[in-house]
């Protein structure tokens, strides 16, 4: 799925769209998040402040700009994220910090809240060409403490491996 964390690699790059680095070595370079040009919109979001599925559609509400009629869902969540048009940006970066707070007493919802990013960042991939690199409009930056970055990166992998209902 991704790659190993070492000391050299401040990164596990899970996807194109989706990478789990460490707050302590945060330095991963910029040329790796940031498009060459256009309009970017970053957010930057605290997992800490996201403990249940209403904290966590709250942050996002408030920090997407999530539009009134969101609903308050699962669906509505993840439809959220796969239009942001209403931002007018080429780009979009959500930063999460303390990731592996993230919904971390509920299983089920933070298995939909990954799969909705992870689902987000495929809709917003393409491939470029003629190189064939797979680039994405969307970018998920998974910040957390060195000791949870190897393991948040197996949860969320076995969460997306999981089929779905």
């Amino acid at each position: 799925m991704g790659e190993v964390m070492t000391e050299e690699t401040a990164a596990i790059q899970l996807s194109p769209w989706m990478r789990v680095i460490t707050a302590e070595r945060g330095d991963v370079p910029l040329n790796e998040l940031l498009p060459a040009s256009g309009n970017v919109y970053v957010a930057r979001l605290d997992g800490q402040e996201m403990p249940d599925e209403m904290s966590t559609f709250q942050q996002f509400y408030e920090l997407l700009k999530f539009p009134e009629y969101f609903g308050w869902n699962w669906d509505a969540f993840h439809d959220c994220l796969r239009d942001l048009q209403w931002l007018s940006s080429d780009y979009h970066i959500l930063i999460i910090e303390s990731a592996e707070s993230v919904l971390s007493e509920d299983d089920d919802a933070r298995g939909k809240f990954f799969g909705s990013l992870w689902r987000a960042g495929q809709r917003w991939s393409y491939t470029k060409r003629p190189e064939g690199v797979t680039l994405s409009k969307l970018s998920v930056v998974l910040s957390c403490g060195k000791e949870s970055a190897s393991s948040l990166a197996r949860r969320i992998g076995e969460l997306l491996d999981q089929p779905s209902p």
